[in-house]
């Protein structure tokens, strides 16, 4: 008998348990470890901060669906994973012994790397479904006495789609309020340019979203660096291609909510081989860190360079279709290993995203992610709002049943006309 922990309970942590238990032999254990009780549908917590939905429609209880699956389930946070010994030390004192282990607790939040950011300071996030509540609260104060918007993510983040989904769902929701006229709103990004996404741009991702900011009266700065938040006011050096500050900003607002940087979690910040120098996994290209090779990652946890080198940083987001076919991967090289057999399986780093502006909205297929692309995809329209919307329902839907179906590319790709990309 073999232990499998999975670390997080997130969307590559729960499908990742899904999948390994059906991929596992009959004897193996299969436990899933997180500091959450709760799976959350991460994609819907921009609604969420504009109380377009609650936190019951996003989330549902773990543990009761991993075990109806036989896979077990410890509401515990991770201390410090400790894979020279292959354990991992919870913050109650428990030590869990493992035989493999799968790292899918998606990042740590580097609010701290700028002074002022985040919700335990002046901004808003809508990273977690605590502080989409947390900024729904905000919402409904501010909307009682609108003023000026910033919105964006800072140096260093690697997730853009929600920042861009965000700022065109308050202004969506400020039309239909009527009061949109008394909000100017300004967009704050560390890319070097409109619809770059920490890709390199998607088809004509730059002048469509740009067309969509201005149709949407949001003015933007890119080559941003917020070098830090005091209350109502945000501080912010403008850069040249060449990195060189051509110009600093003092923006006032009465409501801001700016994506983080990321960095790996403390349970494995720092440990030599295990992360790169950011806290994230470093692995091969069967999901396997090369120093423990029974130690896996999936998801935003992993280390991937960026895109290009731009000049202030941006890293690489991580998407659903490319979680999902990490995951596959690591369950069949784990099957392998337990087998006896070398791995073969490998992820297909593709990007796949439904973007919701609040009444309508843009989709982009990458294929790769990283260019030269074979598919460079771009399209907006209402449907991808209503897309977004009906994911939302089959994707909660599925995870309430333990599908291991590939729910992406089930979806998404079927939506889009497209069979399968290899």
């Amino acid at each position: 008998m073999a232990h499998i922990i999975i670390l997080g309970a997130g969307v590559g942590g729960m499908t990742m348990a899904y999948e390994m238990r059906e991929q596992a032999r009959a004897e193996d254990k299969v436990t899933v470890i997180s500091n959450n009780s709760y799976f959350q549908f991460t994609p819907s917590n921009p609604w969420v901060g504009v109380n377009w939905r609650k936190r019951d429609d996003v989330t549902i209880p773990a543990a009761p669906y991993l075990n109806k699956k036989n896979i077990d389930f410890i509401g515990v946070g991770a201390a410090r994973v400790h894979p020279e010994r292959n354990q991992v030390e919870l913050t109650d004192g428990q030590v869990v012994d493992y035989d493999f282990l799968v790292i899918a607790t998606g990042p740590k939040l580097a609010f701290d790397e700028v002074p002022g950011l985040g919700p335990e300071g002046h901004t808003q996030s809508v990273c977690s479904v605590d502080h989409a509540e947390h900024s729904g609260r905000a919402w409904d104060g501010f909307v009682k006495n609108p003023g000026p918007i910033v919105v964006g993510a800072v140096q260093g983040a690697s997730c853009y789609g929600p920042a861009y989904e965000f700022a065109m769902i308050m202004d969506t929701d400020l039309r239909r309020r009527k009061i949109r006229d008394r909000v100017p709103m300004t967009f704050v990004t560390a890319e070097p340019y409109i619809g770059h996404l920490g890709l390199g741009g998607v088809g004509d991702s730059k002048g469509m979203l740009e067309s969509t900011m201005r149709e949407r009266h949001i003015k933007w700065i890119c080559n941003a660096k917020v070098t830090k938040v005091e209350a109502g006011k945000m501080f912010v050096a403008e850069h040249n291609d060449k990195g060189e500050v051509i110009k600093e900003h003092e923006l006032p607002f009465a409501y801001s909510m700016m994506l983080p940087a990321f960095k790996g979690i403390d349970a494995v910040f720092g440990i030599e081989g295990l992360t790169n120098p950011r806290g994230f996994i470093t692995i091969d290209a069967f999901q396997r860190n090369p120093k423990f090779p029974n130690v896996y990652g999936v998801g935003v946890c992993v280390a991937i360079p960026p895109v290009e080198v731009t000049p202030v940083p941006t890293g690489t987001p991580k998407t659903g279709y490319m979680i999902e076919s990490m995951v596959t991967a690591t369950s069949h090289n784990i099957r392998a290993a337990l087998d006896g057999r070398e791995p073969v399986e490998k992820a297909t780093w593709n990007a796949i995203c439904l973007a919701d502006f609040g009444d309508t909205g843009a989709a982009f297929v990458a294929l790769p992610q990283i260019p030269p692309r074979n598919v460079n995809w771009f399209k907006e329209g209402k449907w991808v709002h209503l897309a977004k919307v009906g994911f939302e329902k089959y994707f909660m839907r599925k995870m309430k049943k333990g599908s291991t179906e590939p729910l992406y590319e089930k979806y998404v790709l079927s939506l889009l006309g497209v069979k399968k990309l290899k």
